[in-house]
């Protein structure tokens, strides 16, 4: 490839403060809601300048109805002798360990990853992620859109499998390689993102206790929390959260990135607690939870345009122990 060759013939000077290691994953699965499970995962390891180590390939039985069957090709038959994610998840573990995970897409990935890690009461070994989409817009590459295929043309990559794991793996680690490579020489920072890792997940009523049966059950029976429209809060919203203070019944809140806890549970809680769950941010909102006060998120933005409060999910769980009734004030 032209930037392959560009770089042979110009050594880089590599920035310090790049990752020593990359595991460039995709992951096809059930569909796109967040009970949907995993039918197979792919890594490319990379290592610090982008060349590749190892690659890994796995179906897995997601113990339910596959999905889109048309989109990724596996079939209910196939991933009925496929082992299940936490008979994989520690060789996985393995090839994620101690690297920054790339995708197309990477909230996708890590957020269909993390889940199936709480699942199996086990902790994805991941910590930072790098999203493709991001970098190829930081690049400013000249891109009609930012599918994969286009990515893959613009670098001269060509594609023997779409929608396989292993294929997309592959294409993303050879276009990730020069894109990689064009950062460091212009000294650009990566667009990395943290990751935070699950530590609570519910099982939904048909979900617990489920055992290998083929893949046989609806696409809806293995729902983990079943959807459901939240009731409106009963409480006026007393204006923006005063650090310091307590929260307030009616407050609106919203909530950007990666959660420890399950973003559903989280905000069962904060309406639990009278919490008005606010889905966007607007200069009506009360306070902004986040793991990532300096990720380039849309919430980000508008709640430091607005000068909406911001605290971390630590910091939520401690003052949803404490929150003031509606029509009360700190002094009352």
């Amino acid at each position: 490839m032209l930037e392959d060759r560009m770089a042979a013939a110009s050594p880089i000077s590599w920035p310090e403060s790049y990752p020593e290691g990359y595991a460039v994953v995709d992951v096809e699965t059930t569909g796109l809601a967040r009970d949907d499970r995993i039918v197979s995962a792919a890594v490319y390891q990379l290592d610090a300048r982008g060349e590749v180590q190892d690659h890994w390939y796995t179906l897995v039985n997601p113990e339910r109805d596959p999905g889109p069957v048309w989109i990724h090709g596996l079939t209910a038959d196939l991933l009925a002798g496929a082992p299940l994610f936490p008979e994989i998840a520690q060789e996985f573990s393995e090839r994620l360990a101690g690297r920054v995970l790339v995708a197309h897409n990477a909230v996708f990935d890590w957020s269909m990853i993390a889940r199936e890690y709480a699942r199996a009461r086990l902790t994805a070994p991941v910590r930072q992620r790098l999203c493709t989409i991001a970098l190829s817009k930081e690049l400013g590459l000249p891109l009609a859109n930012h599918k994969l295929e286009t990515l893959a043309a613009h670098y001269g990559v060509v594609q023997q499998r779409a929608h396989h794991a292993l294929d997309d793996a592959r294409v993303l680690a050879e276009t990730f390689r020069p894109s990689l490579r064009t950062a460091a020489r212009s000294g650009l920072r990566l667009p990395l993102l943290a990751c935070q890792p699950l530590t609570e997940w519910a099982e939904g009523p048909a979900a617990g206790g489920a055992a290998r049966i083929g893949v046989q059950r609806s696409y809806r029976a293995g729902s983990w929390r079943p959807s459901r429209k939240r009731p409106p809060c009963p409480y006026p919203n007393p204006g923006r959260y005063v650090p310091g203070e307590q929260l307030t019944q009616g407050m609106r809140v919203a909530f950007s990135g990666d959660t420890s806890v399950d973003r559903e549970l989280l905000e069962d809680r904060a309406v639990e607690a009278g919490l008005h769950v606010a889905t966007s941010v607007s200069r009506l909102t009360s306070l902004l939870v986040t793991n990532d006060p300096g990720s380039p998120t849309s919430k980000v933005a508008k709640a430091r345009a607005f000068g909406t409060p911001v605290i971390d999910e630590a910091a939520f769980m401690q003052l949803l122990q404490h929150v003031r009734p509606a029509g009360t004030t700190s002094s009352g």
